[in-house]
């Protein structure tokens, strides 16, 4: 019997080689009860064949996101009472990823993008060089730091229509990730950089919906970094500099 006497009625996403539909469970509701409380519990009760992705628990990693009643979020920080309709949930995949089986995702595409959008840092020094000081102050330091704590979980990715309607898109995480770059002065790959964030699926692609801004469990604004990178590709490209 459930803490409180109620039972959640959950329609959870199953998937194998391509073909999927929803299935139904009840499951008992609980005091303080998180949307991976709810899959765990499908898991270990009712379905042990049931795939999932998750690590810490605790809002740390990331690996856990799905779609819960249509918008992305980190199921080990979601709670139940925050998000359930009339003791209804809905869970699934990340959208705009491809399924490997049931609520489990293929992140490779996603990380892909950042090899596309040049987002790895390029060091201008080797490890023999002196460390040059770096001013936290510094107008290029900031917009860095606003950008950095990115923890790569793809619930940006799964929200952004940009993405859903153009796969080719690099998306919001990758060419976040590009503009912290683009401020670290201590990285020696900028021209590359802006030009593979300047093609065909690059940050002139965005639509400035907010999506992924809106979902961030980590509260950046990848839409305020795309700006960034299309103020900075335009003056590359006007020969202005950064």
């Amino acid at each position: 019997m459930s803490e409180t006497g109620e039972f959640l009625q959950v329609s959870i996403w199953r998937e194998q080689d391509g073909n999927g539909h929803f299935e139904s469970f009840q499951v008992p509701r609980r005091d303080n009860q998180t949307i991976l409380d709810v899959v765990a519990w499908v898991q270990q009760q009712a379905d042990p064949t049931l795939s999932y992705r998750f690590a810490c628990r605790v809002g740390m990693c990331g690996s856990c996101a799905m779609m819960v009643n249509g918008a992305p979020r980190w199921t080990c920080r979601t709670h139940v009472q925050k998000v359930a309709d009339d003791n209804r949930l809905e869970i699934a995949p990340l959208r705009n990823l491809p399924v490997i089986k049931d609520l489990a995702v293929d992140m490779d595409p996603f990380f892909d993008k950042w090899v596309a959008a040049e987002a790895v840092f390029e060091p201008s020094q080797t490890r023999d060089d002196p460390m040059p000081p770096i001013n936290p102050q510094d107008p290029m330091r900031i917009a860095a730091s606003d950008a950095i704590e990115c923890i790569n979980c793809a619930v940006c990715y799964a929200a952004c229509d940009v993405v859903a309607a153009n796969p080719d898109y690099l998306g919001p995480a990758a060419l976040n990730r590009a503009w912290s770059l683009v401020n670290d002065s201590r990285d020696d790959g900028q021209d590359a950089r802006l030009k593979a964030v300047s093609g065909g699926g690059g940050c002139h692609n965005c639509h400035v919906q907010q999506g992924c801004a809106r979902y961030c469990p980590n509260e950046l604004n990848p839409t305020l970094s795309i700006s960034g990178l299309k103020r900075a590709t335009a003056k590359s490209l006007l020969g202005w500099g950064q």
